[in-house]
């Protein structure tokens, strides 16, 4: 990611937005286009990369990679790294993560209700 000038308007005036309203501050974790199928495949279990991988193939490895660094570093999923040969990783919701299951099962049925 890009270096952010701290003290730039913008920069300031996101922080402002995220802090004042709780929508926002939501979405900074959540949104974007990968992390909520992230989040949603992880809601039954525990995964291994290739099960994402497999479970979402319009990813490329990169942002999947990416997405899963920034949920772990926001404490929404957690990275389980097994030690046997080969390397066995799990990816599975933190209690965070396990809180946005209503969330994101209204968002499902919002969805399913008013898809255009």
């Amino acid at each position: 990611m890009t270096a952010v000038k701290e003290s730039s308007t913008n920069h300031l005036n996101k922080l402002d937005a995220i802090t004042a309203c709780p929508v926002s501050f939501t979405l900074t974790k959540i949104g974007g286009r990968w992390k909520p199928i992230i989040i949603f495949n992880l809601m039954t279990g525990g995964k291994r990369y290739g099960e994402l991988k497999r479970a979402i193939p319009t990813i490329t490895e990169k942002m999947l990679i990416q997405n899963l660094k920034e949920l772990e570093a926001d404490n929404l999923v957690e990275r389980i790294a097994k030690p046997v040969i080969p390397p066995h990783v799990e990816y599975k919701l933190s209690e965070a993560g396990k809180a946005l299951s209503p969330v994101m099962k209204s968002m499902v049925d919002w969805a399913r209700k008013y898809n255009v």
